[in-house]
């Protein structure tokens, strides 16, 4: 896989979906990506990419109501300062969040995409940001679920498979690996 760089239309930054206690704690191949977490965000911020948390608020779901241990971004990636969170209550990490003008502020024009869960929140997100008016690039390895009907392997890999083909006429979605990403 050849190194994936962000594109002319503006900025790179790394979007990190719902990495929190609760959802990470029993995700597949939790541990590895976590580490794979780990060294993009160090090389993210080394590069002076910015990092951006999105963080879910779920009012239903005792685990991740806010100010619960489970809510907490995972303390491996723990936000630094300068970091942005965002706190939403929808899979959409834009729907009625202040992400789209945090990223405009920035300069941003491309999404590097990570974190929890594959078929909810990142899909969701990954999807909504080409009609915001980003690119993305799907960090194909730093994202992951729990087993459903399907496998967590089997929904990692259909919707590594899927998300690049979703059509849209000026922005797209490629799928890019961890260590092939340059900030």
């Amino acid at each position: 896989m050849q190194p994936a760089r962000a594109q002319a239309r503006g900025g790179l930054a790394l979007v990190v979906i719902d990495m929190q206690a609760a959802l990470v704690e029993g995700a597949y191949l939790a541990d590895d990506m976590l580490a794979r977490h780990v060294a993009l965000i160090a090389k993210a911020r080394a590069a002076q990419v910015p990092v951006v948390y999105v963080q879910h608020d779920h009012a239903t779901w005792a685990e991740l109501k806010r100010g619960t241990p489970g809510w907490k971004i995972h303390p491996d990636i723990a936000p630094a300062s300068g970091d942005a969170i965002v706190e939403k209550t929808a899979s959409d990490a834009f729907y009625e969040t202040p992400l789209r003008s945090i990223l405009a502020e920035k300069g941003v024009g491309t999404l590097a995409v990570t974190g929890m869960q594959t078929e909810c929140c990142v899909d969701t997100t990954a999807r909504s940001a080409l009609s915001q008016g980003f690119d993305v690039m799907l960090v194909g390895d730093c994202h992951s679920t729990s087993d459903s009907d399907m496998s967590a392997a089997q929904i990692i890999a259909h919707h590594n498979a899927l998300l690049p083909n979703v059509v849209h006429p000026t922005h797209r979605i490629r799928l890019s690996s961890s260590d092939t990403i340059r900030f």
